[in-house]
């Protein structure tokens, strides 16, 4: 076990129960080599996810669709942001073959924002949930998919193909949205929760935690997200990933994540996952 390294200066102390395992043994070597050979992008790497040497090493990836340069800047973020180069069309053939040569029984995708493509995106991820659907008929997957910037018909192109979970994530409360998510909309956001769960699909999100929320506003954003239809939640302690990004305000105890999980399936939720290493992908095979 080594202390997960957490980067920039920090204003608080790194707690104990913080640590991960490195990466190792076959299965982690295995989608490595997938990956590399595949030219494929995760957010395991682009977001530095602490949970990359337990999932990998279990022979699974979360795979990210439509490059690895996000036209957003959120600060929290470690994936690249910039201006990004025209996505390549071939992409999802190779995620869906790498899929099918991993033979997991859940796939997680997830892609950047890209705002500056007439349909963000849409077909791509369209192709991409098809193309994995043929390649593995009894793989079940999920699509981390953005917000398409209220083109509903866009997310209707792309929940149409049915993946059997769909998620996106708040990411914060509604307080600090301007500071996290500058270019996001909370409101937004719940939106398309909602409209994702009248078309009859199982939704899901995620929120960090430690960047200056208080208790009655983590109970708030679960209180508006069971109103907008959402099944499943993932709450996660945020972590900074660079001295440019967001310091971390606290570091939430594993009693008061608990707390969080017990609110939230009082509150409605179908699943709550609760902790400080779980991330969006985390454990996402028992969320269907």
């Amino acid at each position: 076990m080594i202390e997960l390294p957490v980067l920039g200066e920090e204003k608080v102390k790194k707690p104990s129960w913080l640590k991960v395992k490195l990466p190792t043994g076959e299965n982690y070597k295995r989608v490595r080599q997938l990956v590399d050979e595949y030219k494929l992008h995760t957010i395991c790497e682009s977001g530095n996810c602490p949970n990359m040497g337990e999932c990998w090493g279990a022979g699974t990836a979360t795979f990210m669709i439509l490059g690895n340069t996000c036209t957003r800047s959120c600060s929290f973020c470690a994936v690249a942001t910039g201006r990004a180069n025209n996505y390549d069309q071939d992409e999802p053939r190779r995620v869906a073959e790498a899929i099918k040569l991993m033979q997991v029984k859940h796939a997680v995708i997830t892609s950047v924002n890209r705002d500056e493509l007439p349909d963000k995106g849409a077909k791509v991820w369209a192709d991409t949930i098809r193309l994995v659907k043929q390649e593995s008929p009894g793989t079940t997957m999920e699509t981390l998919i953005p917000d398409f910037l209220t083109h509903w018909d866009l997310l209707y192109q792309v929940i149409d193909e049915r993946p059997e979970v769909v998620s996106h994530n708040m990411e914060t409360v509604k307080r600090l949205y301007r500071k996290v998510r500058p270019q996001a909309k909370y409101e937004r956001s719940l939106e398309q929760i909602r409209l994702t769960k009248e078309r009859g699909l199982r939704t899901k999100s995620g929120v960090m935690l430690g960047l200056g929320e208080t208790e009655n506003e983590v109970l708030e954003i679960m209180d508006d997200l069971v109103a907008n239809g959402c099944d499943v939640l993932t709450l996660g302690q945020y972590l900074q990933p660079t001295k440019m990004h967001l310091n971390v305000e606290t570091f939430i105890t594993p009693e008061q994540f608990e707390f969080y999980k017990v609110a939230g399936m009082e509150k409605g939720f179908k699943y709550v996952e609760s902790g400080a290493l779980v991330r969006s992908s985390y454990h996402a095979e028992k969320h269907i």
